[in-house]
């Protein structure tokens, strides 16, 4: 039996699919009627990003297992990479 995770990447080639990953830093803050997530995870220097509706429990040192896609944003003129969440899961 597939995993929903090996469907989204079956589907969804740019996907990229990460188990155990333990998360450093938690932070949430609201965008219009949305609340943005922002995870730093141990040993990698990228921002992790996904948004929910509503305020959800701090992940700081759990293991989670992500799946999801590089992005770039501009901030103050600089591009910056950011990976955006499609899914995640405490491991």
């Amino acid at each position: 039996m597939k995993s929903e995770s090996d469907e989204l990447l079956k589907k969804h080639q740019k996907l990229i699919h990460t188990n155990n990953l333990k998360v450093t830093s938690h932070v949430q803050r609201e965008e219009n009627d949305w609340i943005i997530n922002t995870i730093m995870f141990e040993n990698i220097d990228v921002p992790f990003k996904y948004k929910r509706k509503k305020i959800y429990k701090s992940l700081i040192h759990n293991r989670v297992n992500v799946t999801y896609y590089v992005s770039k944003e501009n901030i103050a003129g600089f591009a910056i990479e950011v990976m955006n969440i499609v899914r995640i899961k405490v491991s």
